[in-house]
C-alpha cells in the first residue's frame, strides 16, 4: 500500500527523528528521505524540490497529499497528546506528486 506521507528528513534532526516517532507511534505509514544521507547531483536534486515546496528549507518538511507543512515534535510528546503544527502562510501550489 502506498504511503500517503512523505517526509524530507535529516538523519541528525532530533524534530525529524521525533517526527518519525510520532508517527510510528500513531501506526501512520510514511516515506522519507534522509537528505543528508544523500550525495552529489542526487542530493542537489532532492534539496532543489525541497525548496520549491518548503522555500523555508527546514526539516522535518512533510508532504500530505497536495500540502506540505513543517511538524514540531516536541521531546516531552506522548501518544496522547497533540504535536505543535506549524503550517506556512498559504500560497498557491502546483500539483505535487509523491514520487
Amino acid at each position: 500500500m502506498k504511503n500517503n506521507v512523505k517526509m524530507f528528513t535529516l538523519n541528525t534532526c532530533i524534530h525529524c527523528k521525533n517526527t518519525k516517532k510520532f508517527l510510528d507511534e500513531c501506526k501512520i505509514g510514511y516515506d522519507f528521505v534522509d537528505v543528508d544521507l544523500l550525495t552529489g547531483s542526487e542530493r542537489e536534486a532532492v534539496l532543489e524540490e525541497v525548496k520549491r515546496l518548503n522555500p523555508e528549507c527546514s526539516f522535518p518538511t512533510i508532504i500530505m497529499g497536495s500540502c506540505y507543512c513543517g511538524l514540531y515534535v516536541s521531546e516531552e510528546w506522548n501518544k496522547d497528546s497533540i504535536p505543535r503544527i506549524y503550517i506556512p502562510e498559504r500560497r498557491p501550489r502546483e500539483k505535487i506528486s509523491l514520487k
